[in-house]
């Protein structure tokens, strides 16, 4: 294996520099993330790509170990050759996305209500602080947590919490048998008929709602696969497997419509909401993405009427994420006071989650 100590020197060495010089980095991996969370363009890039590589795995023990800047669809072939696989499923922007990406983005795909999310699956993580300090969290054993677990903090942050060097996940074993039954379903029944197929079938790994399309994917043996196709009737997609990659993804034909993109986070069994908007659902109608010409003031508080949340994800007006605005004012006094005590210059992906030079705590 080759020594990878001085990559981490390196990085070390630019985040010093960056503080000592009042500068900022924007930590880069794949730059697949670029299309919503934006640019910050006065800001030196960080690149991690070169800091590639698995570090440990173990089949038997269902934990990997990898370094940040590993391509993410290479770890998940190696992955699927051991007939294994990331249960949450993520989804990649572009060819090019990153396992410290992944993590930092926090995103699960169409598997993570049936099975668990990105969060959930990180036992440990190795970053680099706004101070230069290198610094561990949790492990490679799957119940090794005492007190809070900070690893978990990383997932979603966006870098703004410091550069993910290395992260242990949880992976599980591809199921037997895996088929997807498509059902005729107008657009006003989509709510009510995700709620039946999640009371009729057990073994969901994917529900999903398209176009007057719903998805539904088993998972399980042969024999439990079968009964649920009986219950379900429908047709058996023979093509299911790239519908699934298309919406994780964000390749569906309504992802490429015009309009901003909104990520809508609701209870599975909250009706359709009054946004007038084009929809996709996922997670069994608990993540619904959202076109609409309502306002963003209309959209949330919509959605709270629902008692979910929303965000911004794309816009052509916005190419930053606006996640500071769909929280209450506790909350955020709470990730300012995180991003001080991890960053307090500021230096890692200024502006992203809240404007620049708000990061101290009140």
């Amino acid at each position: 294996m080759s020594d990878n100590t001085q990559p981490i020197r390196d990085i070390v060495a630019s985040v010093l520099q960056a503080a000592a010089d009042k500068q900022t980095l924007t930590i880069r991996g794949g730059g697949t993330q670029q299309f919503h969370t934006g640019l910050v363009h006065e800001s030196t890039a960080l690149r991690l790509d070169r800091y590639t590589g698995i570090i440990s795995y173990e089949p038997s023990e269902l934990v990997i170990t990898v370094r940040a800047g590993t391509p993410l669809r290479s770890v998940e072939s190696m992955l699927a050759s051991r007939g294994q696989q990331f249960a949450f499923e993520p989804p990649r922007f572009g060819p090019n996305a990153t396992i410290g990406g992944m993590v930092a983005t926090g995103l699960s795909g169409p598997r993570r209500s049936f099975s668990l999310a990105l969060r959930d699956a990180v036992l440990g993580i190795k970053i680099i602080n706004g101070k230069g300090e290198v610094l561990s969290f949790g492990g490679e054993v799957i119940k090794n947590v005492a007190g809070y677990d900070v690893s978990r903090l990383f997932c979603g942050s966006y870098g703004t919490l410091g550069v993910i060097l290395e992260v242990s996940l949880r992976v599980m074993p591809r199921p037997p048998v895996e088929l997807t039954v498509v059902r005729e379903t107008r657009t006003a029944d989509a709510c009510q008929a995700i709620q039946s197929v999640r009371q009729q079938v057990p073994n969901l790994s994917g529900l999903a709602y398209d176009s007057g399309r719903l998805y539904c994917r088993l998972a399980g043996s042969e024999a439990s696969v079968a009964k649920s196709v009986a219950l379900l009737g429908g047709e058996v997609s023979e093509q299911a497997a790239g519908f699934w990659r298309q919406l994780k993804d964000q390749e569906l034909p309504f992802f490429r419509e015009p309009g901003p993109l909104w990520r809508v986070s609701v209870p599975p069994a909250a009706p359709q909401g009054n946004f007038g908007a084009r929809f996709v659902y996922d997670w069994g109608g608990g993540l619904r993405w959202i076109k609409t010409d309502a306002t963003a003031e209309q959209v949330r508080a919509g959605t709270g009427q629902l008692g979910g949340s929303a965000v911004l994800f794309r816009s052509e007006e916005s190419r930053l994420l606006d996640v500071s605005a769909s929280l209450s004012a506790p909350a955020i006094a709470l990730h300012r006071r995180l991003k001080s005590a991890f960053d307090p210059m500021g230096v890692f992906n200024p502006g992203l989650l809240f404007p620049a030079g708000q990061h101290h705590a009140d």
